[in-house]
């Protein structure tokens, strides 16, 4: 069996800015423009029985103003009579009402456990659209924003079950066929689960084709479900369909179509208390490997093979252990032995003295670990000055303890820390696995449509920015752009609702529930000369924060950041913030 390969994200220190000194505040006022909408946006508020947190991160928390990435400043929404609404934007001064390119065909209104209708630019002539009944639409756009040629018109319709929001989908053209993959995110309930929420998130990644010699319509070729127990922070196809990134506080596994997401989890919990396959101690100088044998084995049927930092071990002509040990081991020193309760010892003598083991095989979990009294004693006495009665008993003493006092809110994470999955599209299987620790997740970007979204992550005090490069396997994220400092500061915006940044990485920007966008931009050359008293030198750069407040009580429902503008959606309105002009 293959085992992902566990990777990491590489950073460019050329990208870093050690001495960022912050942001100043500027009042230097933005235009701001405020459209009034002829019908309210499409809002679907929770109902009382999606009260778990998942609910409200998927659906309570969606952004309802959508990015044409195809085009320039073109967002779109959709409103209560079921109009999908575009205003593209070429002057800001001269701004035309939104428009009306598409009805959907059903009426909204008249199912009880609709969802939000959502909307996908899967490419320049194509979009998916879900109207939150689960009915997928995918839909021939022609060239969106040219008047001759744009022409919404619905390609492929149907009925996919339980309600979804569609977060994902690409456009797949070859000499033969066309070819839509899409990805939808839904919320089920599990009956079985008795500890945990009783709902469990579900992915669906499902392939439309048409092939070009046939006049038929386009139907739909494949359909997978990937399970898990958080709503994905990010998820997304790899332009050639080959692939999938989903990054997630709880890992997600795909479920083999017609098996219930019940019988899957039997499984893993069965894996789960499974008796470890063999039993191991360490000391300061040796391993002991303890291993059961199966009844009436003989010295004949085992054969081990020890080499400086690898070991073989078959039983039975059966292959039983075999990899990369954690480190060296001085191989023609160690021995095995068959003990009289039928069980195998294997002597493991260590290159390096005293350096303690975590693992046995390096990635391999079927082993028990079994420490004795008096190691436990020894760590407990190494993490004394770690733990006391007292608060700070002795502040001047060498080690002083931890005082979680003095963490400040935005230093504390959750508990769980994300992991960053690549799954191969045909075997569905974990590839690459990237365990992302404290670096919180913050946003996704497009920067460039061909390729898939870039997302944000906090790497101590800064927003660091990464493109996905399903290509490149040996480095297939690449560190393209830093906000310094951003990781800090979003962490004191107890209020913040929607998070993004302009895809030429000029300026990052966020919003909270109500009112108020906060804009961070990038380091900037000065027209005047301003000196850094402490350090008594001319500073050249600074990056400015400037905040918009908006003339309205309505909450803020969707937010979208392009290089020159903000565009915030509320219930009734559509703000434009002019953030940049043209260079």
């Amino acid at each position: 069996m293959e085992v992902a390969a566990n990777c990491s994200l590489r950073v460019k220190r050329p990208l870093l800015d050690p001495r960022f000194e912050g942001y100043k505040l500027s009042l230097e006022p933005l235009p701001c423009y405020q459209l009034e909408l002829d019908a309210a946006v499409a809002e679907v508020k929770l109902r009382d029985d999606q009260y778990t947190l998942e609910h409200m991160h998927a659906f309570g928390m969606y952004n309802y103003l959508h990015c044409d990435s195809w085009y320039q400043d073109s967002v779109y929404y959709i409103d209560t009579l079921g109009r999908i609404m575009n205003l593209t934007v070429m002057l800001d001064t001269a701004l035309g009402k939104p428009r009306e390119v598409f009805r959907l065909p059903t009426d909204l209104t008249a199912c009880d456990n609709r969802l939000c209708a959502s909307i996908h630019f899967t490419s320049s002539t194509w979009v998916t659209l879900s109207d939150g009944t689960g009915r997928l639409y995918v839909i021939g756009t022609g060239e969106r924003g040219n008047s001759a040629s744009e022409k919404w018109e619905i390609m492929f319709n149907e009925e996919l079950g339980d309600p979804f929001i569609i977060i994902h989908s690409i456009s797949l053209l070859n000499a033969e066929e066309h070819s839509i993959a899409t990805l939808l995110l839904r919320i089920e309930k599990e009956e079985l689960d008795m500890k945990g929420s009783g709902f469990y998130v579900s992915l669906e990644w499902v392939t439309i084709s048409k092939k070009n010699k046939d006049k038929k319509k386009y139907e739909i070729i494949k359909r997978d479900i990937l399970c898990g127990k958080s709503v994905p922070h990010y998820a997304a196809i790899e332009p050639d369909g080959n692939g999938l990134m989903i990054v997630s506080y709880k890992s997600f596994t795909f479920v083999q179509a017609g098996q219930d997401l019940e019988e899957n989890m039997d499984e893993d919990m069965s894996e789960k208390i499974k008796e470890p396959l063999y039993y191991w101690q360490q000391t300061e100088d040796d391993l002991t490997v303890t291993i059961k044998l199966p009844e009436d084995s003989t010295k004949e049927d085992i054969q081990v093979q020890f080499l400086p930092d690898h070991i073989n071990i078959v039983l039975k002509d059966h292959q039983f252990l075999e990899g990369k040990l954690y480190s060296s081991i001085d191989h023609e020193s160690s021995t095995w032995i068959i003990k009289e309760s039928n069980s195998l010892e294997i002597s493991l003598i260590k290159k390096n003295e005293g350096l303690t083991w975590p693992e046995l095989v390096v990635g391999d979990k079927q082993g028990e670990l079994i420490r004795d009294s008096a190691q436990c004693a020894a760590i407990a006495e190494r993490l004394m000055h770690l733990t006391s009665e007292e608060l700070n008993p002795n502040p001047d003493k060498e080690k002083p303890p931890c005082n979680a006092q003095e963490l400040e809110e935005c230093d504390i994470f959750f508990e769980e820390s994300s992991s960053l999955c690549r799954f191969d599209g045909s075997t569905l299987k974990t590839t690459h696995v990237v365990n992302l620790g404290s670096n919180q997740y913050l946003f996704s970007v497009i920067v460039d449509p061909k390729e898939m979204p870039c997302f944000c992550l906090r790497h101590d005090v800064d927003a660091l920015l990464w493109q996905p490069h399903s290509s490149k396997q040996d480095d297939m994220w690449e560190h393209i752009a830093t906000f310094n400092a951003l990781g800090y500061v979003q962490a004191s915006k107890r209020d913040k609702k929607f998070f993004a940044c302009a895809p030429n990485y000029s300026y990052a920007a966020l919003c909270e529930c109500l009112r108020r966008v906060f804009i961070y931009r990038q380091p900037a050359p000065m027209s005047t000369v301003l000196y850094n008293r402490k350090e008594g030198r001319q500073v050249g750069q600074v990056a400015k924060q400037q905040v918009a407040s908006l003339e309205t009580n309505d909450p803020i429902l969707g937010f979208q950041a392009t290089n020159e503008r903000l565009f915030v959606l509320t219930t009734r309105n559509l703000f434009l913030i002019k953030v940049n002009t043209e260079n």
